[in-house]
């Protein structure tokens, strides 16, 4: 089925968790329901091998088989962006690997090497793209620090579809769509609290790790961000904030821990977190979802 990317780059990328059987390995099968609640819901495009999905977490192996699992769960339903990044040879494989199984588009995390430079890392975008044999790609961007020139040059590379913009800094976004093609689109990449700032710049839709366990909700932020309903918008995230403080303590290192706690309250066990990341929560923290859970009907 062919699908209408860039509708689904404006629309709502749900990152999707990497659930792990009793002996800690990877358990791809257990998302059906979690996948199935999200496409029903309206989100518009399941990503694979994202941060939610503790990409670092995984051997290459197991983001190969990932995204092979993710694509036919999907079956068709919705476009799939794959992530892929770590060493020039893991994104190239992985890039292959994605194509391989019917990924829609490819999610470049930006290199973590210690020594990363922005022209290095323009001929890291350019070899995984070529590798994804042609898929159109969105540039994952933490580190705005590159300026607005190497942004630029990132997004001048054919087949760069989008950025997702995971930084704070609202002025330098508009900054960088100014600089680039206005075909790019510029997804909001720090969740549903971040997009009505960056949306007021210029970003069109939002990454969600909260799909996971509350679709409806990111759908009801999206649809009133779409019709410039701010203050409905920011309404709307207020009633998640408390989940949102969760993930975001412990230096974010219970980001991912407080998805998989909350699916676990729902009877969706999605196994723990693996380490460096923090499992399980505290007895502070596990209240704090407890009635969060409780008070929004999530359980």
């Amino acid at each position: 089925m062919i699908h209408d990317l860039d509708k689904a780059l404006a629309g709502i990328s749900g990152i999707l968790v990497t659930p792990y059987d009793d002996a800690g390995e990877i358990a791809p099968s257990k998302l059906a329901p979690i996948l199935d609640r999200a496409l029903a819901a309206g989100v518009h495009m399941p990503v694979v091998n994202g941060n939610t999905g503790e990409f670092y977490a995984l051997t290459t192996d197991e983001a190969c088989t990932m995204v092979r699992e993710v694509t036919d769960l999907t079956d068709g339903r919705a476009p799939v962006l794959a992530g892929v990044g770590r060493s020039i040879r893991d994104a190239v494989r992985l890039a292959r690997a994605s194509a391989e199984a019917g990924a829609s588009a490819l999610m470049i995390h930006q290199p973590p090497d210690p020594f990363v430079s922005p022209r290095g890392t323009v001929d890291y975008v350019r070899a995984v793209i070529e590798a994804g044999g042609g898929l159109p790609a969105m540039i994952y961007l933490r580190n705005d620090a590159i300026g607005t020139k190497s942004i630029a040059d990132l997004c001048a590379i054919p087949g760069v579809k989008g950025v997702k913009w995971a930084t704070p800094n609202a002025m330098k976004l508009s900054a960088a769509i100014a600089a680039c093609d206005p075909a790019i689109t510029w997804v909001a990449g720090l969740a549903e609290v971040w997009a009505p700032p960056l949306y007021a710049v210029g970003a069109q839709g939002f990454t969600s790790g909260l799909i996971n366990i509350w679709p409806e909700r990111s759908v009801a932020i999206h649809a009133a961000l779409a019709a410039g309903k701010f203050a409905e918008a920011r309404t709307l995230i207020a009633d998640m904030g408390a989940f949102e403080d969760i993930r975001a303590e412990e230096l974010n290192g219970t980001n991912v821990t407080g998805v998989k706690a909350a699916l676990i309250a729902q009877g969706l066990d999605c196994g723990p977190t693996r380490p460096p990341s923090a499992w399980p929560l505290t007895d502070a923290q596990q209240a704090t979802l407890d009635d969060f859970m409780a008070r929004n009907g999530l359980i």
